[in-house]
């Protein structure tokens, strides 16, 4: 009897305790709220990606230029799934959020998203993505090389794809669904290519989610070719160096001159350039349009 006067007390209060873990646990995330500052909530915390993108290389040159270290941002490393699942738990709350953005990406227009001013230029302007092969494909795989240097299409072309696999679609299947359904693409690069039987391509890339996009396309069609591709994917230095080496036949990840610019120099002169397979790239800071008085870098510091 003694026991249960003692027990009883106890479960009421850790049913209590319980109950108001449950309450804290569903209360619903703060709003963004215009009238107050930023910086405290978002915790003066910008939301990136890979450590070794060269997104994050610029956004920390962007806290020291616009003296955003001095207010005390700072910029998480995380991944790509991993920031877009941050803002879009985000954008359902109407919660403030900043992060590293860039287009083609699906994120912006199904977000809602907007760049930030970058009135000191520390992003640069347009960026575009260029295609980098292996030094002596031409000569080896002339058919390949020419398939890779015809590949060219636009930021609508592969934000379709991209959502694709966003949505779910295996994004070989994702590649081969859009080929289909843009069959004067896969003519122009290919027409007039001779066939080849089961030749060995490696293809590799940086996963991001609009390199997991144009490297499955360009592997599809050099499938389409004849070829037996084999695509791999390598965080940013790697891949420059598994191309410039041999040990990759191509890529198509270059975003330039920013973003990648640092590896084009390391490696210059051991590989071969192939010239922009897409333009009108942009990489910067973002914030959902519903941040209406966050126009521009310099806003983070009021």
């Amino acid at each position: 009897m003694r026991k249960m006067k003692i027990i009883l007390p106890l479960l009421v209060v850790f049913i209590l305790i319980g109950i108001g873990l449950m309450n804290t646990s569903t209360k619903a995330p703060d709003a963004y709220n215009p009238n107050k500052a930023l910086g405290p909530q978002v915790d003066y915390t910008i939301t990136g990606i890979d450590a070794g993108a060269g997104i994050m290389n610029g956004t920390n040159t962007a806290l020291d230029s616009y003296g955003l270290r001095d207010k005390n941002w700072q910029l998480q490393t995380s991944s790509t799934a991993a920031m877009t699942s941050s803002l879009g738990k985000a954008v359902a709350h109407h919660e403030p959020i900043v992060v590293t953005g860039w287009v083609p990406h699906w994120m912006v227009s199904k977000y809602n998203l907007k760049f930030l001013d970058d009135p000191k230029g520390v992003y640069g302007k347009s960026e575009h993505i260029n295609t980098i092969a292996r030094k002596g494909l031409k000569n080896s795989d002339p058919e390949a090389y020419t398939v890779l240097d015809r590949f060219h299409w636009t930021p609508d072309d592969m934000a379709k794809v991209m959502m694709k696999v966003n949505e779910g679609v295996d994004p070989q299947k994702a590649a081969q669904e859009w080929l289909a359904e843009n069959p004067d693409h896969l003519k122009a690069w290919t027409d007039s290519v001779a066939k080849v039987s089961g030749k060995k391509l490696t293809l590799t890339y940086v996963a991001w989610d609009s390199e997991i996009a144009s490297t499955n396309v360009v592997a599809q069609t050099l499938r389409d070719v004849g070829y037996d591709v084999t695509i791999r994917p390598m965080e940013i230095q790697p891949l420059w160096a598994s191309v410039s080496t041999g040990a990759a036949d191509a890529m198509v990840s270059a975003w330039l001159p920013n973003t990648s610019g640092k590896y084009y120099d390391d490696y210059k002169g051991k590989f071969d350039d192939l010239g922009a397979n897409l333009e009108g790239a942009r990489v910067g800071l973002s914030v959902p349009k519903y941040m209406s008085n966050i126009n521009s870098i310099e806003d983070l510091k009021n």
